[in-house]
């Protein structure tokens, strides 16, 4: 199977999910495939646009080069991106803030694709907790990340890390379905393992690079079904070709996020 990010599911992702969620697992072949980002950090924010390719493809996806992109936020913010390469189009001076609704708007090979996404509140990334336990004679490092989840119920957040200077990069999403208001207590269980090749068998001297995101009830939803359709054997290794439920209209793939972002690194001791 095919992956972009190599996914570790834990028992935590499962409760988090909040219920299923059916599928679209036929091919895709040829649909634009929008992803687009916008932070409470500065920017530029890029919205990167492909073309998804058949199963039996290469990961290699088309850029569409001649599109029209604009972002826009409620409080009257607007900006057209401008083309860097790559399928990517960029700002120059937008800003994003915690609290605004966000609005995307791509013109592109004759059809008009749109979406929403409100920016949550930012949460305070505290730190990072290392623990381990060993299994089969094998030790597992684990990172508890440390947050306090606000009292208000439908906080959703999603977890990246990369391992020392390699691009992989492996995601969860945690909701406070089970845990609101209180001190985290999920931790990212780091690979143990690297027989597959897909992986970096953690070891201790090794830096873990995490990030922290706040994002909306679309995007958890996008990124559980995604999680899903990788962990369960599905065919798609990334956007394309499954079609996670997308909160772009018009029969587009992909997603756009707003979001906030924190960052922490912990060494392996």
């Amino acid at each position: 199977m095919k992956n972009t990010f190599f996914i570790i599911l834990s028992l935590f992702l499962l409760v988090s999910c909040e219920k299923e969620i059916d599928l679209d697992l036929a091919d895709q072949s040829g649909n634009i495939v929008i992803e687009g980002n916008i932070t409470d950090q500065p920017g530029p924010y890029i919205v990167r646009i492909t073309k998804s390719v058949a199963f039996t493809q290469n990961n290699q996806y088309p850029a569409v080069t001649d599109a029209q992109v604009i972002v826009s936020d409620n409080t009257g913010q607007t900006e057209t991106l401008q083309y860097v390469g790559d399928g990517k189009y960029q700002t120059t001076a937008f800003t994003g803030a915690a609290g605004r609704i966000y609005t995307l708007k791509v013109q592109a090979e004759g059809k008009q694709y749109t979406a929403q996404s409100t920016m949550p509140e930012a949460v305070p990334f505290d730190g990072l907790k290392q623990d381990s336990f060993v299994f089969g004679g094998e030790t597992t490092y684990t990172l508890l990340p440390i947050f306090t989840d606000p009292a208000t119920l439908g906080n959703r957040y999603l977890f990246s890390f990369t391992i020392n200077n390699k691009p992989k990069r492996t995601i969860e999403v945690f909701s406070d379905n089970v845990n609101n208001g209180l001190v985290n207590q999920r931790p990212l269980f780091l690979p143990n393992d690297d027989e597959d090749g897909n992986s970096h068998k953690v070891v201790v001297g090794d830096t873990i690079h995490v990030e922290m995101q706040s994002i909306d009830h679309t995007i958890f939803t996008y990124y559980s079904a995604l999680l899903q359709i990788i962990g369960g054997g599905g065919p798609g290794g990334g956007v394309t070709p499954s079609n996670p439920p997308s909160n772009i209209n018009n029969g587009a793939l992909g997603y756009f996020s707003a979001h906030t972002l924190s960052k922490r690194s912990a060494v392996i001791e």
